[in-house]
């Protein structure tokens, strides 16, 4: 499992933007486009090294680009078993 404190989204987020086979400049204009979420393709590329922090409504908005559930953008495939419903 890993460690709290991490920023763990990241390699995640890459993931899910990999398999939508999306440049990060596509997905960072998905989210200027769609969500009015200003972030340019190396915000994106710092989100998915964990240089920098996903913010909450981030979570929600790529979730929704990548047609993934945001509690995997969380945990991945170590969802604890009270989110497991």
């Amino acid at each position: 499992m890993e460690k709290i404190g991490n920023n763990v989204c990241g390699k995640r987020i890459k993931l899910g933007r990999v398999g939508k086979d999306m440049a990060q400049i596509d997905l960072a204009t998905a989210l200027s486009v769609d969500f009015q979420i200003d972030i340019t393709q190396n915000g994106i590329s710092e989100l998915e090294r964990g240089i920098r922090h996903v913010k909450d409504y981030e979570i929600i908005a790529l979730a929704k680009v990548l047609d993934i559930h945001p509690l995997w953008i969380l945990y991945g495939d170590n969802l604890p078993k009270q989110y497991d419903k």
